[in-house]
């Protein structure tokens, strides 16, 4: 297999321990690690609400360990580079996020997390007495059919599912009704990505997948997971048509109705190449009548240097735009 990129490292064999210590430090005091884990959470947690515990694997800065803060994540358990969270990172990260009204786990659905979150629920039910309910982020349309939905796999969705899943976690005061906002929003989430070059994995140099220099890997997963296609590399707009064609072929989008918009850079994509597949996106959805609540474009969840972009659309009705729309601020996402 090929090697990839340079990158600005120390030991290979560090880079988790060392990012979390960086990204500790960068939240200034509003986040800690716990001793001895892979865990981070709020400093400034208030006391009884529900508790939203987010994680997943390293290596997809700033998702999910940067979602951090009020009207976010409450705490975050991390693994290693493309890896699930140990079940006792799990448990400690909600055990110190719990503030006696139950915790909500929401993350991407894999087979390593969905096995070791599942666990650690267990666990801290039958040790703790605690309620623990779980909402899998499956959005990407290119992973299976509609009628096996489940099966599919979760990536930039996260963004905002973690956004109003926070929200209701600040409002609401019940984890009945925490979960069932967070499952509307993502039962109304569908994404799609595009790659034109792998990431790294930064203990071995190696790219995550390979791609001739004219190939493109059409609906890949968010650690280079084989997609739909490898095509030819073709233009933006016949790149955003083929994502769009399959998103909204999987969602019900009637004239009238608002969503938002997210293209999230997968690491090495520049804003000037997103914003021309944005206008493209705008001309569909236009076509359509569907009107654009929010757009968002930026870098959330990442694959190292990959480089492609993923575009996300959620139906909004007015209860998912106001947990939306809610002011938050953490190191990865900030609304004001």
């Amino acid at each position: 297999m090929a090697h990839g990129p340079k990158k600005i490292l120390n030991d290979p064999r560090n880079v988790v321990e060392e990012m979390l210590e960086g990204l500790t430090l960068a939240y200034d005091g509003t986040v800690e690690r716990l001793p001895g884990t892979d865990a981070l959470v709020r400093t400034d947690l208030p006391d009884e609400k529900v508790a939203l515990l987010i994680g997943g694997g390293s290596g997809h800065e700033p998702i999910f360990h940067g979602f951090l803060g009020k009207n976010m994540g409450d705490g975050a358990a991390c693994g290693q580079v493309f890896a699930a969270p140990s079940p006792d990172t799990i448990v400690e990260a909600a055990k110190a996020v719990h503030r006696g009204r139950g915790i909500l786990f929401l993350y991407g659905n894999y087979a390593g997390d969905n096995m070791n979150f599942d666990i650690a629920a267990e666990l801290l039910e039958e040790d703790d007495g605690i309620d623990v309910r779980t909402v899998r982020v499956a959005d990407d349309v290119a992973a299976a059919p509609p009628e096996r939905a489940h099966d599919r796999r979760g990536i930039a969705g996260d963004v905002y599912a973690i956004k109003i899943a926070g929200g209701a976690a600040q409002e609401l005061d019940t984890l009945d009704e925490v979960e069932r906002v967070a499952r509307k929003a993502v039962g109304n989430l569908r994404s799609m990505g595009v790659a034109v070059a792998a990431g790294s994995i930064p203990e071995t140099g190696k790219l995550t997948f390979e791609l001739a220099d004219d190939e493109i890997e059409i609906g890949m997963g968010a650690h280079g997971e084989a997609g739909i296609a490898k095509q030819k590399i073709t233009t933006a707009d016949e790149i955003a048509d083929q994502l769009m064609d399959k998103i909204l072929a999987d969602i019900e989008l009637a004239s009238g109705d608002e969503v938002a918009l997210l293209i999230n850079n997968l690491g090495a994509t520049t804003m000037m190449e997103m914003l021309i597949v944005n206008r493209r996106i705008r001309k569909i959805l236009d076509e359509r009548g569907i009107k654009v609540h929010r757009t968002d474009v930026g870098t959330w969840l990442t694959v190292q240097e990959m480089a492609g972009f993923s575009v996300t659309l959620l139906k909004l009705d007015d209860e998912l735009k106001h947990y939306l729309d809610m002011p938050a601020r953490s190191l990865g996402l900030s609304n004001c």
